[in-house]
């Protein structure tokens, strides 16, 4: 008996592997399956700027990558005994300016390296509301606390996420001629505008995303992550307790599903491998020094070993 209306997954033309790097940028669920990589070991860059929940910020950042040297002095703000960016999230904010800069061209610069040589870019669009800093006219990544006043929020239409990805993805492919986007759509809900609101937003997320694909067929691809909780986990258990983020369950859920059709053969092997060793260095023994907790450290060593040989090209740093 079927108890669920399952969502048929696509059949992409291509697979991610550990041994190339990856890019995700987005909201906070890019974030999310970002982290599944990085556990397995992936080569990845996971949000460059921070939590980013617009599609123009976004873009804004692919842009930044692509042709900004570094971020100086002109490029910050100072709100309330802190210096910070529009282009990132609050984690860059701090009352030492030069701290600030030094974070910021860091993430910069690994992040460049990475999308210079990665296959796969993997965006997710959160909503699309953008809130524009008045006295400049840019949209933000971040209002920092300023004053809503200080800002105009307006909803972007399907027709101005086209028009600034019809823009920006030549240039990204030119960039990177090798690079296939993944664009998803957060199942986190964004509640400001009400049940009607956030539905109106992310319908305008995906009637985008479906005319960006028709454009670029063989380089843009859709991961129905918003589908599979709206429709095969549709219940209030799967998601946190303010009932808008979805669960570590949910998360799983969803990891389970992009390793069946996006994850190559050999790096799934790689995972299944290192599974094993991960659960038992992520275990804290309640008590150490004894019998039981050398063997386990024994059987941890020898596995270490044996998978380090098999897998060399991975960072073993802190397995």
């Amino acid at each position: 008996m079927k108890l669920i209306t399952e969502v048929a997954l696509p059949d992409y033309p291509f697979r991610l592997d550990h041994r190339i790097p990856q890019m995700l940028m987005g909201s906070c669920f890019t974030e999310n399956i970002g982290r599944q990589l990085e556990r397995y070991r992936f080569q990845v860059s996971i949000n460059p700027f921070g939590v980013t929940y617009n599609p123009l910020s976004v873009q804004k950042g692919l842009e930044v990558l692509m042709e900004k040297p570094g971020y100086e002095e002109q490029d910050l703000n100072f709100h309330k005994d802190l210096w910070f960016s529009f282009d990132h999230y609050t984690g860059f904010s701090s009352p030492d300016r030069e701290e600030v800069l030094g974070k910021i061209n860091r993430s910069l610069d690994s992040a460049k390296e990475i999308l210079k040589n990665a296959a796969t870019l993997i965006l997710t669009w959160g909503t699309s509301w953008v809130y524009s800093y008045n006295p400049t006219g840019q949209v933000v990544c971040n209002c920092h606390k300023i004053p809503a006043k200080e800002f105009t929020r307006f909803q972007l239409s399907p027709g101005d996420i086209v028009g600034a990805y019809t823009s920006l993805l030549p240039k990204l492919f030119e960039f990177n001629s090798r690079l296939k986007v993944i664009y998803t759509v957060s199942p986190v809900r964004h509640w400001k505008d009400g049940a009607h609101g956030n539905q109106l937003s992310k319908a305008s997320l995906l009637l985008a995303g479906e005319e960006l694909q028709n454009k670029f067929p063989d380089q843009l691809f859709y991961f129905p992550s918003y589908e599979i909780v709206m429709d095969e986990l549709r219940d209030y258990r799967f998601y946190a307790q303010d009932m808008l983020h979805t669960s570590d369950q949910t998360t799983a859920y969803i990891w389970e599903k992009f390793l069946q059709v996006l994850i190559s053969e050999s790096s799934a092997e790689m995972i299944r491998d290192l599974e094993p060793l991960l659960k038992m260095l992520e275990h804290r023994p309640s008590q150490t020094g004894t019998l039981a907790h050398r063997d386990m450290e024994e059987k941890l060593q020898e596995k270490r070993r044996y998978l380090k040989t098999k897998y060399s090209e991975l960072n073993w740093d802190d397995i």
